[in-house]
Order: structure tokens, then sequence, then C-alpha cells
């Protein structure tokens, strides 16, 4: 028979289990809230759930109270932790309808960065932690649940329980903004934090469905469906060329801009030199820090993509992308995907007649990483698939190098030595590996400022080395911007570049964008899912971009 444990015991195991209580519920879940000070904001979920413990009693009723408790509080705790990785990553919070395939994408990342040991040790780590949290709130809830309080404490314990709810709920409304402190009798003495996260999470899910169902109401009304002569100024090739992680940070409001302005600047010298005209602007992209597939279908399709649920349903959809009406218009559509290593069944609702995968593409080097080839290669790439091609061809293409985790950084060689890739084995293991530079985060930015330095020098070389009669129109823009902490920069603005023979490039001039390669910083910004339209306006028969 197991022994009662003595006052003092007990009174510290009360002790411990309401501070294991305190903090579950004072976790944030965004990096710019933990500080020492969140745990100076008393949560008022906490006397909510004591009292009600201590009222119950613990037979099955409340053993099954309990249970849902912890399930909650852990499922709550899970999601905070969910969103504080999405912040820190893609700077918004994780959304639980659509963002579970994004577990895999972590993996191979996290796999890349610090190695596939390291990987699964944080994984482990993390299911450790949380199997740790269901065991101390099963021990803290118990704790209460076997609480016997006198009579007249629970008749007192009764009206405090109210009074506990009442304050929790003011505080919840007041934070939504559906009433004001003044409004309330009392001034809530702290926050409800974790039970208005729970009534958000619940509205974002009911929202999350509504806006889907929205989403796809819009996807089928197409301005661009069955529009005549798609395409019809198109005289060359077309190549919508995405650079990894290239922002907004490059160009204004970061330590990253100089040098890639003055990277810039000799490559719109060289694209002059080459009788290329250029125009540049920004949009804003639908996503930051990673997902660069919600870049590509939004630019296809016209349609704001901005988290996975929207990704799937554009697909699902049947809205005719760029490719597509490319397709439509006896156009040769294809896609250049360097980083696509597993199967791409996308592809086939994407317009594309060619996909070019990483297994494709001929190279026989040393991978960076992460990065299957250097983009220099993909490039070449390009130009076997333009000889190969009969007709014009409009295609995407996806450059990587400038993909996290930036170790190591790629060098040009001679456009005539990069054969089979294998001229760039030794440069493949050059350096420290990633698990070793992203001890430093001021290292990763370093490595970052030169894998996009490198992305861009070469995309404009091979631009300018495109001059001749059969000079391709080219749109190269950034897919969106690195993470925060990366690119010392929050803004979703990336630039695009459209750079190509003066007569096709005049017809963008409508879209009230820069002539050459540095767009002013007050320069107009628009939403990357309007490309689509006005690329089609502008190569369209005797349209110009800006109607």
């Amino acid at each position: 028979m197991r022994q009662a444990p003595t006052p003092v015991a007990a009174q510290l195991g009360l002790i411990a289990a309401t501070a294991i209580l305190y903090l579950v519920l004072a976790q944030p879940n965004h990096p710019a809230a933990l500080a020492w000070d969140m745990l100076l904001v008393f949560p008022l979920e906490l006397p909510v759930i004591v009292l009600g413990l201590a009222l119950l009693r613990p037979g099955r009723a409340g053993q099954a109270v309990r249970a849902l408790l912890v399930a909650a509080l852990t499922l709550l705790a899970a999601l905070k932790a969910a969103d504080f990785a999405m912040f820190s990553a893609l700077a918004r919070g994780f959304n639980p309808v659509g963002d579970f395939p994004l577990i895999v994408s972590a993996w191979q990342l996290a796999s890349a960065a610090v190695g596939p040991w390291m990987a699964a040790l944080a994984v482990a780590g993390a299911v450790a932690a949380l199997a740790l949290i269901v065991a101390l709130l099963w021990w803290a809830t118990g704790i209460w649940l076997r609480l016997r309080p006198p009579g007249s404490a629970r008749l007192a314990a009764l009206p405090a329980l109210a009074v506990a709810a009442a304050l929790a709920v003011a505080q919840i409304g007041m934070a939504q903004g559906r009433w004001e402190a003044a409004d309330l009798p009392v001034a809530p003495p702290g926050a409800a934090f974790t039970a208005r996260y729970a009534v958000e999470r619940v509205a974002l899910v009911r929202d999350t469905w509504a806006d889907l169902r929205a989403f796809r109401a819009a996807a089928r009304d197409d301005p661009q469906a069955e529009r005549p002569g798609a395409f019809a100024a198109l005289d060359t090739d077309l190549l919508v060329i995405f650079v990894e992680s290239y922002g907004r940070a490059s160009h204004d409001g970061s330590p990253h801009a100089d040098r890639h302005r003055d990277t810039l600047r000799a490559a719109e010298a060289a694209l002059r030199d080459a009788s290329f005209a250029m125009r540049s602007g920004f949009v804003t992209s639908p996503t930051r820090g990673g997902q660069s597939w919600l870049a590509h279908i939004t630019t296809a399709t016209g349609l704001w993509a901005n988290d996975q649920s929207r990704y799937l349903a554009a697909l699902a959809s049947g809205r005719q992308g760029l490719f597509h009406i490319a397709q439509d218009a006896g156009l040769h559509t294809a896609a250049v995907m360097p980083a696509i290593t597993l199967d791409w069944p996308e592809a086939l609702r994407m317009g594309f007649d060619t996909v070019l995968a990483a297994a494709d593409m001929g190279y026989e080097g040393l991978p960076f990483n992460w990065v299957t080839m250097p983009d220099q290669f993909t490039l070449t790439v390009v130009d076997r698939l333009r000889d190969a091609t009969q007709g014009t061809l409009v295609a995407q293409v996806a450059l990587i190098s400038s993909h996290a985790p930036w170790v190591p950084v790629p060098e040009m060689v001679p456009w005539d030595a990069v054969g089979d890739g294998r001229v760039f084995d030794a440069m493949a293991q050059n350096g420290d590996p990633p698990e070793v530079v992203w001890r430093d985060t001021d290292r990763v930015r370093a490595q970052y400022r030169a894998a996009i330095d490198y992305s861009l020098r070469v995309t404009f070389d091979w631009a300018a080395r495109q001059a001749g009669p059969d000079a391709p129109l080219l749109i190269v823009l950034g897919d969106h911007q690195a993470a925060g902490f990366v690119a010392q920069d929050d803004r979703a603005d990336v630039p695009v570049h459209v750079i190509g023979p003066p007569d096709l490039v005049s017809r963008f001039d409508g879209w009230g964008w820069h002539d050459g390669m540095l767009p002013p910083m007050g320069a107009p910004v628009n939403g990357m899912d309007t490309l689509r339209d006005r690329i089609l306006h502008a190569l369209g028969p005797n349209e110009r971009a800006g109607r």
C-alpha cells in the first residue's frame, strides 16, 4: 500500500505541478516572444485548470477530463513549436490544413544542412521532448486531480472558478479586439494566450477551408481562358528563370545589397554591349524563406498560392497556366528542374511537354550538399534543350546554387570547360561542411551573400552569351526572399528582370519598370500573381504589357 506523502512533500508536489502547467501555458509561438519577461505574464487559464481539476473526482469522469486536457495541451504545445519553426524559416505560422507535407522538405533540408545523423538526432529529440511534455502534464494534472479540498474550500472554489473563467474570456475578447479594456469592470491580471491560440487555430482551420472554396471558384473564373492570339508576338524562345532565394535584400536595406548591386551593374553593362534591352522591377512573392514551388505555381497560373493547400488546389483546379496556354498556341514547353530528385507527379498538371529533373540532365559531378549541380551546368542544359527543340520553346528554369545551406559555393569556369560537370568536383569538397558553418550566423549570411552573387554572375554572363539572331526573351526573377535571419530583411518582394531583343522588351514598357538591372527603391510593386496575365498581354496580338 502506497504511503501518503508528507505535508511538505505534498506542497512541493503541488508547487511543481503548478510550475509545469504555468510553463506550458506560457510557451510562445514566435521567436520575438522568446524572452524571460514572458514568464512575468500570468496565464489566466492556470486557475481555471487547477480549480477545475481540484473540483473533479479522480474516477472515470475525472480521468477522462484529465486525458482530454493533457491531449489538448500537448497538441497546442506541438502547434506552438511548429509555429515557432515556421516563423523562423518562412516568416509565417503553421497551417494545420496544408503544411504537414512540408515535414518531408524540412527533413531533406536539415539533412543537407547538418547531416542525416544530426537531423535524425534532432527528430528524436523533438519526439522525446513531446513525450516528456505528455509525461509531465499527466503527472501535474494528476497531482491536482487527487487534491482533496475540504468542503468550505470546495464551496469557495466554485465562484473562484467562474471568476477565473470570466477573466480569461474577457482577456481573449480584448486581445481579439472585440472590446476595449475600458469596457471591462476590472482589467485582466495577465493573458489567456494559450486559450486564445486554441480559438485562433480552430478559426484558422475553418477559414482555410472557406478560403479554399473561394480559391477554387476564382480558379474557374479565368479571364485568359481560350483567349485568341496568345504568344502571337513571340518570335523567339521565352525562358522564365527563377533564381533561388534572390530577394529584395540584394537591392536595398541589407548588408548584402552593395555586393549584389555591383554585380548587377556589371551585368547591365555586359548585356547592353550584347545589344540586349532590359526592364527591371519588383513583385511580391507568396512565400518567404522557402517553398519555391509556391512562387512557380503563382507565376504560372496567376493564382495567389501562398500555402500548400492553395498550391494543391491550384493544381487540381484545371486552371490554364502559362505553359498550358503556350502548348495550346503550338509552342514546345519544358521545365528544367535540377532540384527534383524524386517523382514529380505535379508536372503532369503544369503543362510541360518536356521535364528535365536532376537525373535527366547528364550531370556526372559531385553534389554541393543539397544542391544537386551548379547553376552554370544547369544553364548549359538549357543551351542543349534550345538546340534540340524544333520551333519556339517556352520553359521554366529553376536555378538552385543559391539554395540553403549555401555550402560550398561554386566558382565559374570557362563555359567550354563545363562538360559533364566533373570539373566542379574539387569545389564541391571545399571548405567546412554545413554543420560547422551553420553554428555561426555571420558565416551563414556570408555564404548566402556569396551564393547569390555566384548565381547572378553566372545567370547574366550566360544571358549575354545568348546574343545573336535567335536571342531569347528572358524573365529572370527571384522565387522568394531568404529566411529573415539570413536576408536581414523581412519584405516578401523579389526582383524581376526582363531581358531580350529590344522590340520584344519594349512591349513590357507598360509595366512602369526601370530601364536596366537596378530598379529604384520606390519602384511600383505588384503581386507575383499578376505576372501570367501581364506576360500574355505583352506578347499577345498588338498588345502592350500595361493593359
